[in-house]
């Protein structure tokens, strides 16, 4: 494929909308901004090439560009890590109103942890929207992991690699007022469903939720508690038709719980009793 020839004309002329086609018939739904992003990506015509190519194949477009937009941030991304979803913005937007809530009921910043944090969206979500916090992420992704650390440390956030709640400093123990989980939820034998860039590009433990999807929803319900400060709360993303079980496994945890609905987006939220 010629590469200088493609690139050469400015956004919206001819060279760009023959980039438009290719990507268009490759299935990307949004080409038009694909084509435009992955063009900015670089000066060098072949490295677009490469790029396009790259997309074409299946690649997902954060980790071709480096970043994703998640909440108006630019978050750095790695290859092989979760790409946090629009819809998971929610669990963030949530997290971050109860730790301002805990903050002004406290006189303190609120502690918040970012547990199974990916890039670490929801974490830089709650920094920047509920400073100060003292926010700690967790992920056993190594390449998730990298990414959020260069997305958190500088928003003052700490961040640990290691299964859930194992890598966490043990002094904060019952003192969390908000546990914020993107916990994978797609049962195993969905994944194959899933879109080729997700099942073959991020890494399998952020996808596979077990049998029926909440196999890390039990483990982060059943110990929840411990490190739950009273009052503190376990805000989790999760399917509709999966919400009552993974309340019910909150209740079973010790926890109060309710289903929250918003459009296509599902929280389950747990509570600690305050007494």
């Amino acid at each position: 494929m010629p590469s200088v020839d493609v690139f050469a004309t400015s956004p919206g002329a001819s060279g760009n909308e023959a980039l438009v086609a290719r990507l268009r018939a490759a299935g990307c739904v949004f080409a038009d901004d694909e084509a435009a992003l992955l063009v900015a990506a670089s000066p060098d015509p072949d490295r677009v090439e490469e790029l396009v190519v790259r997309r074409i194949a299946g690649e997902p477009l954060e980790a071709l560009l480096g970043w994703a937009e998640f909440a108006g941030l630019r978050l750095d991304v790695e290859p092989g890590a979760f790409v946090p979803r629009h819809r998971t913005e929610a669990l963030a937007a949530e997290a971050a109103r109860r730790a301002r809530l805990a903050a002004a009921g406290h006189g303190r910043p609120a502690v918040v942890v970012d547990l199974c944090c990916g890039v670490g969206a929801i974490g830089a979500v709650v920094a920047e929207t509920a400073a100060p916090v003292v926010l700690l992420a967790a992920d056993l992704d190594p390449a998730a992991v990298r990414a959020a650390r260069r997305n958190l440390e500088p928003r003052g956030g700490r961040v640990f690699e290691g299964d859930l709640y194992d890598s966490l400093p043990e002094e904060f123990l019952g003192r969390v007022d908000v546990l914020a989980v993107n916990a994978p939820y797609v049962p195993s034998a969905e994944i194959v469903f899933m879109p080729p860039e997700a099942r073959a590009h991020e890494a399998r433990i952020a996808l596979d939720g077990g049998a029926d999807g909440l196999d890390v929803h039990r483990r982060v319900a059943a110990s929840a508690v411990r490190w739950l400060a009273p009052g503190g709360s376990l805000v989790i993303e999760t399917s509709e038709h999966q919400a009552e079980t993974a309340a019910a496994l909150m209740r079973d945890g010790g926890l109060d719980a309710v289903v929250a609905l918003d459009d296509d987006v599902t929280l389950v939220i747990g509570s600690r009793p305050s007494a």
